[in-house]
């Protein structure tokens, strides 16, 4: 339980940070909230060379009204994107979801982008910035670049942004009224979901996304098409697993997962249209 031998550095600004890991190269690691990697490098599971301390980057801890869209900073805690009047006003299920995050010391310490880049398919907020649609804007020494969540996660742990990238900025559509659901099924409330359902529905339109159902957050989009052709919630919950690949472990086979999923979309889709 300790970590291999690593050389440290704090970052004052964005730039200074994507100048320092630009220095030292493919092995250099950007240190948030650290939640999710030092117990990777306490089994040494993960171990950089260099550690970015960015922790004390305070120009991207916001939250702000951007018209259409709130943009949140990538270095904003869990706790203040719970307690934010405007996100439980324009995106509530944003709000909601964070509250279910680990224990109070982990969304006071957690940052949204941290678990974000950090890619987990087990993470709620990943999952739930998905089925909302947000965009990620990545920074690099080329300059910035937008990410649209459907195609930022690409593997367990493996995410869209590059070696010299940072996490600067995540966008997510306000959701004018819609309806919506956050289920979460573990065996205590601090631990990783089972299975999770992030979803929302309004007029026509719906979202769903699953958390622990496969190697990255799953987009359901199979639950949404079934919806728009006129399914009932429940048939349209019998699709729930189509995209998912569940994996079985110590606390779910692949078959109770499945099962599961469909359980937690019904449930979510009920909430929704409520």
């Amino acid at each position: 339980m300790i970590p291999a031998a690593f050389e440290y550095v704090r970052a004052g600004s964005a730039d200074e940070a994507i100048s320092l890991i630009a220095e030292h190269g493919d092995e250099a690691k950007f240190l948030a909230g650290g939640h999710s990697l030092l117990p990777l490098m306490k089994l040494r599971l993960a171990q950089p060379t260099v550690l970015v301390d960015i922790g004390r980057v305070t120009d991207l801890s916001y939250i702000r009204d951007a018209g259409d869209h709130v943009a949140i900073g990538a270095l904003t805690r869990h706790m203040d994107i719970e307690n934010s009047d405007l996100l439980q006003a324009e995106v509530p299920l944003l709000a909601h979801a964070a509250h279910h995050v680990g224990d109070p010391q982990v969304r006071h310490r957690g940052t949204l982008g941290g678990t974000i880049a950090h890619a987990d398919p087990a993470s709620d907020l990943p999952a739930t910035t998905l089925a909302l649609g947000a965009t990620y804007v990545a920074q690099g020494p080329n300059g910035t670049r937008e990410i649209a969540a459907g195609d930022f996660y690409q593997g367990f742990l493996t995410s869209a942004l590059a070696a010299d990238e940072m996490l600067t900025e995540i966008r997510v559509p306000k959701m004018q009224g819609a309806g919506w659901s956050f289920q979460k099924f573990n065996r205590r409330a601090q631990d990783w979901a089972i299975v999770g359902v992030a979803a929302w529905r309004r007029n026509g339109d719906s979202g769903v996304a699953l958390v622990n159902m496969g190697d990255t957050p799953v987009l359901a989009s199979s639950v949404t098409s079934a919806l728009s052709g006129g399914a009932s919630i429940e048939d349209a919950a019998e699709q729930a697993a189509a995209e998912a690949s569940p994996q079985a472990d110590l606390n779910a086979s692949v078959e109770y997962r499945t099962h599961l999923a469909k359980v937690l979309v019904k449930r979510a889709l009920t909430e929704a249209s409520s």
